[in-house]
Formats: C-alpha cells, structure tokens, sequence
C-alpha cells in the first residue's frame, strides 16, 4: 500500500474511534514509524511501504485509537515552538498553558532586570524552560512531588541547554525551594475527581490531574501560600479550569490586592494573574 492509501484508511479509522484530530494524528504517527519528517510524507506518498513498516504503524494507530495520547506514543511534544521529551510520568503539554508562559515572558522582559522565578509543578518541565529561554534574564526554580516526573524535566533542561539557569527540586508546592521570587507559575492539578474526562486525558497521570475540593485544593492552597514568597511587586501566574474560576478568584481576593483573568485560544479564562 501506498503511503497516500495507508493515511486515509489510518485517518477513518481514527475519527471513527473518538479522534478529533484524525488526519494529523495519522500523519504524525506515520511520520515517526518511518523515521521521517512529517512534511517528508508529502515528497513520499506514492511510496509503498514493507510489510514490517505497516505492522509497526498498525500497533500505534491501534493505541492510538484506544485512547493513548500521539505525544507518548512518539516521545515528544512541541510546545511554545520548543520539542519537549514527553512520558506517561508527566502531563502532554497543551497548547492552552502557553497563556501562561507568554505572559510570564511579557512580565519578564518588561522588568530589564534579572528574575528570580518558580516553576510549581514542573512536570515536563515545559513552563519553566520556556520562560528562560524566551526571557534571558530570567533563573527558574522548578518543583515536582514526582521523581519520575523530575527526571523526564531534567533530561528536557539539558536537551534545551538551560542547566545554568533551571533548576529542579523534589517537594510539595514552594516548600523545597528557598528565598523569594518575583513571579510564580503553577500549573498545578485542577480537575474534580468525578469528571467525565477522554480517554487520552485519563491516559495522562492522575496526580497531574486531579485534586481535591472539585479540584480547586492545590490552587488555593498555592494562592494562599505564595504571598510570603514573593518580593515586592511579585506576581502569581496560574492556570485553572473554567470549573474552579470562582474559587481560585476568592482566594486571589484574601490573599493579594489584586488580581486578572487570561483567556485561551479558546475564550476560556484560563490563567489567574495576580499581585499586591
């Protein structure tokens, strides 16, 4: 079969299967069996493929197809323009986050000063190396409760050569980190436990996702906690569902002087800001 005939039956057969995003999870898949670009499928469709490139290409459409998101079943993913090592031990990144990282970067080079910023949650690490490689003067302190987690972060600082200046360390929220910080950006869980998610989120791992009081535990407690780590005129950066807004809002009242909402590509509000 032709590279062209095996892409169409690959993209059917996944939108039938719940993909919302079918031809592209086709090709990205098809792009990574073959050990090519995904632009190189273009220069190469009436190429036929072996046998043995089809039954490796089946295996990961079918995984595809039951749910597991394409970024672990080819390794990475990109995000702010980056390529990012990704596992099951961490959380896709998702394009919505980058609300987040643009703002931080605009707050950063708007200071023409160097910063002192925390990363809480790392997971990939992608918010935190983003933030130092757009902003130079910029150093990140990154916290993870997830060794595993940590490791796919660390191997994602050196792949972006930020090891000078992004630093990784295991504990809850700030506690492993010391001194104060002139902004801090969580992308911490924010999902109720009850929520009826896709399969390729539950694919992604549960203590990334979900957290207590209808999600909206870690949050708070982060808005509560932050205030006495920040330096004069510091910021808090954090990314909520549309589900704990009036929450994540209360907390930024009691706690700061003030606070703002960013929508994502979507329109969602989607990342509190907030300040003294």
């Amino acid at each position: 079969m032709t590279i062209v005939a095996v892409l169409k039956l690959s993209a059917d057969y996944l939108q039938k299967h719940g993909s919302d995003s079918a031809r592209l999870d086709a090709e990205v898949l098809l792009a990574h069996a073959l050990g090519l670009r995904r632009l190189d499928l273009y220069l190469k469709f009436d190429h036929s493929m072996a046998e043995a490139e089809l039954a490796a290409y089946r295996a990961v459409v079918g995984r595809r197809a039951k749910g597991e998101p394409v970024a672990y079943l080819v390794g990475h993913k990109e995000f702010m323009g980056l390529d990012f090592e990704v596992t099951p031990n961490v959380l896709v990144p998702n394009p919505d986050t980058e609300v987040l990282v643009q703002r931080a970067v605009a707050i950063s080079r708007e200071a023409e000063r160097p910063l002192r910023v925390a990363d809480i949650g790392t997971g990939s690490g992608c918010i935190g190396i983003a933030i130092a490689h757009y902003a130079s003067n910029t150093e990140v302190w990154a916290s993870d409760v997830s060794p595993e987690a940590l490791e796919v972060a660390s191997r994602n600082v050196a792949r972006h050569h930020l090891g000078a200046r992004v630093h990784l360390e295991r504990g809850d929220l700030m506690q492993p980190l010391s001194g104060e910080f002139d902004l801090v950006c969580a992308n911490l869980p924010y999902v109720a436990a009850a929520s009826n998610l896709p399969a390729e989120v539950t694919a992604q791992p549960g203590r990334a996702l979900f957290a207590e009081q209808g999600g909206a535990a870690l949050v708070s407690r982060l808005l509560d906690e932050a205030p006495a780590r920040l330096r004069p005129g510091g910021r808090v950066l954090a990314e909520l569902a549309p589900t704990i807004v009036a929450s994540a809002s209360e907390s930024a009242t009691r706690n700061f002087a003030s606070h703002r909402l960013h929508r994502d590509l979507g329109g969602h509000e989607r990342v509190l800001e907030a300040w003294s």
